[in-house]
């Protein structure tokens, strides 16, 4: 068995990283029996949680990890009832186990593992004995098996000549193409009983990610997956039957999907009044706490939300006023209606630049992420190696329902596989192509890639060693509402704090690296996370209808309101409504994701700041974010006191 032990080289890492000084690494050997203990616990929950949750296992790239785990590609979790139970024991056996073992006796980063994995068990725990997430998983049980293949495809060998995948990698595909039917029977007869006991989706998540969703699979794997097999094969001796088998066992998943959709349409009220999506205060608060490791309260994040809202707001009235003046148009900024159509007016003028159709578009944002990397290198910010590249994909359709753009990680544990930055199309819509003009591209491009994801997840990969395993993990799936989140505090919190260190003056650049026109739209993009903190905060406590959140979302990040009451005369008003709609929907189906990237981002600042005082003279910005990627994705509130207390400590 070939598998990476954390227990042995921890104190040499951490040392090594800096985290803590050579006269400092006995600390870790101080309760060894315990120190042992809980790593044989840590990495055998690791490990059955990965088998557990195969679709997580490829993402992570876990045939890499361990041998153990190389069939796990060709399986999709068992989502049937008897399988669940014993689920339930075994993280009741863990945790019982871990509470033998005191945090007291851990050296400190054990310790902060032992957080995270207690968390881990009571967030998967509450998930399956009290929320019973499984009967009303519609996302889940859509989005699972395809990101499952995507991500197979995505990490495989490049065996030359444009060909992909060794036979042994393609018949995983097969097997897990296989498995597809009996998972969406498990998944309907857990829905059968949600319905049975009153536990069922919003009709929203139905519709869009349900029967849409499953339509888009049921297209993806009858027609677009055995071509993009039959290029990716070639000639080779194993493909022609490998490409039957393969086509076989994709059909029956297609019918499987297809069959879905009618299935979901004829057992839930789409046109119903009642929303389903509410997490409640309660529960909200339990998320924030638990799992995010904030300690507010959500009347305090409904606070927080507002006054971050403000203050973005002000900063980017000032900036579209400064634009008008120099570009001529003679703008008025006094009340807050001429605001708000002076900063619509700033953006409809920076918009005449915009790409003629989606494949422009793909160009923009790979040459913006070229430049991105070049100023990167002008200005030292990071050691960013010579191969470095950032490519940019359009997005799959079954993921189109929820997201803009997005990125996905190379498998951290192999070195097979690629960074994926996926780029939504517009359809060569003119009013979105408008909405993504030339400056409107590099917030997004510098979040979703350089300096943000795909530098940072890449970062993480190369240093994975340094990194424990279950820093790696997301409970309950990979990207979906039955997902803990908390790896997005620092992940996201990443990606929005990369945006605003690109904009910090340099000498001759009042804005970093933006234009006085793409700084307007990283404000914007500021601005759009924090309108997520009262949107989120709304949605799920009651303060907030559906309808509600959207106006809020067209007025205070597009400064147009009532956008979706013009929409049917005014192109621009539809596409701002229609990506208000679709970002409504995403928070609501994601309760406490939508806060990380404000929450996350001001976490990295302010332990920025406090470290920058712990270490007095000898404070580093490029010294703080390596420290910081090395800690993995995990929120800062798990690591906040030990990261300060030993950057103080080190010469």
């Amino acid at each position: 068995m070939k598998r990476r032990t954390f227990l042995q080289h921890t104190s040499r890492a951490l040392a090594t990283a800096g985290i803590l000084g050579p006269g400092r690494v006995g600390v870790l050997a101080a309760s060894p029996r315990a120190a042992d203990a809980f790593t044989r616990l840590r990495d055998r929950y690791f490990l059955r949680v990965l088998a557990l949750n195969p679709v997580t296992s490829t993402y992570l790239g876990g045939d890499g990890y361990s041998d153990d785990l190389r069939e796990v590609n060709g399986r999709l979790r068992d989502y049937r009832p008897e399988a669940l139970q014993d689920e339930i024991r075994f993280y009741r056996d863990v945790k019982r186990e871990l509470a033998r073992i005191p945090a007291t006796e851990l050296p400190a980063a054990e310790r902060i593992d032992r957080a995270v994995l207690e968390a881990q068990l009571d967030f998967m725990l509450h998930q399956l004995e009290e929320l019973h997430y499984p009967q009303r998983a519609v996302d889940t049980y859509v989005a699972e098996p395809f990101r499952g293949v995507d991500w197979q495809l995505q990490q495989m060998t490049d065996v030359g000549g444009g060909l992909l995948g060794t036979e042994a990698e393609w018949r995983l595909v097969v097997e897990r193409l296989r498995a597809v039917p009996g998972y969406v029977a498990a998944a309907r007869a857990n829905l059968l009983e949600g319905k049975r006991v009153g536990n069922v989706p919003d009709r929203r998540m139905v519709e869009r990610d349900g029967i849409a969703g499953s339509r888009a699979n049921a297209e993806y794997f009858e027609r677009t997956l055995p071509a993009q097999a039959k290029r990716s094969l070639g000639a080779r001796p194993f493909a022609a039957g490998m490409l039957r088998d393969l086509a076989e066992a994709a059909s029956a998943a297609a019918r499987a999907y297809a069959d879905f959709a009618t299935f979901l349409g004829a057992t839930f009220d789409t046109q119903e009044k009642a929303d389903r999506f509410a997490a409640g205060v309660k529960e909200y608060e339990w998320r924030v706490h638990n799992n995010l490791r904030d300690p507010r309260s959500v009347d305090e994040l409904w606070r927080h939300g507002a006054e971050q809202v403000a203050h973005y707001q002000a900063r980017i009235f000032e900036v579209a006023e400064r634009l008008a003046r120099d570009a001529g148009l003679g703008l008025r900024f006094g009340t807050p209606a001429e605001r708000n159509a002076s900063v619509r007016a700033v953006m409809a003028h920076l918009a005449k630049d915009s790409p003629r159709d989606d494949d422009e578009l793909l160009r923009w944002y790979v040459e913006t992420g070229e430049r991105a990397v070049a100023y990167g290198r002008e200005h030292g910010l990071f050691d960013i190696p010579a191969d470095y590249r950032l490519d940019v994909y359009p997005t799959p359709p079954v993921l189109r329902s929820t997201i803009d753009a997005a990125y996905y990680a190379a498998p951290p544990f192999k070195k097979s596989g690629v960074g994926r930055f996926y780029l939504t199309p517009t359809g060569n819509d003119p009013g979105a192509l408008k909405l993504n003009n030339r400056a409107s591209v590099a917030d997004t491009a510098l979040h979703e890639g350089f300096p943000g994801h795909d530098w940072h997840f890449k970062y993480m990969a190369e240093h994975a060693d340094r990194i424990s395993n279950i820093r790696w993990l997301t409970p309950g799936a990979v990207e979906d509402s039955s997902s803990m989140w908390e790896d997005s505090m620092a992940a996201e919190g990443w990606g929005l704090y990369a945006e605003e260190l690109m904009s910090e003056p340099v000498a001759g650049r009042e804005y970093g690296f933006y234009t006085p026109g793409e700084y307007l739209y990283e404000l914007q993009g500021q601005l759009l996370r924090a309108v997520r903190v009262r949107v989120d905060v709304g949605l799920h406590t009651g303060r907030m209808t559906f309808d509600e959140a959207r106006d809020y979302f067209t007025e205070n990040v597009d400064f147009y309101p009532g956008a979706c009451a013009a929409a049917a005369s005014d192109p621009t008003a539809k596409a701002i409504c229609d990506g208000a709609e679709r970002a409504i929907y995403r928070y609501s189906k994601w309760p406490t994701q939508a806060i990380t990237y404000n929450l996350g981002k001001n976490a990295i600042l302010e332990l920025r700041e406090a470290y920058r005082k712990a270490r007095g003279a000898r404070f580093s910005e490029k010294e703080f974010h390596e420290r910081f990627m090395a800690m993995g994705t995990i929120p800062v509130g798990y690591f906040r006191e030990t990261f300060l207390a030993e950057g103080a400590a080190v010469g």
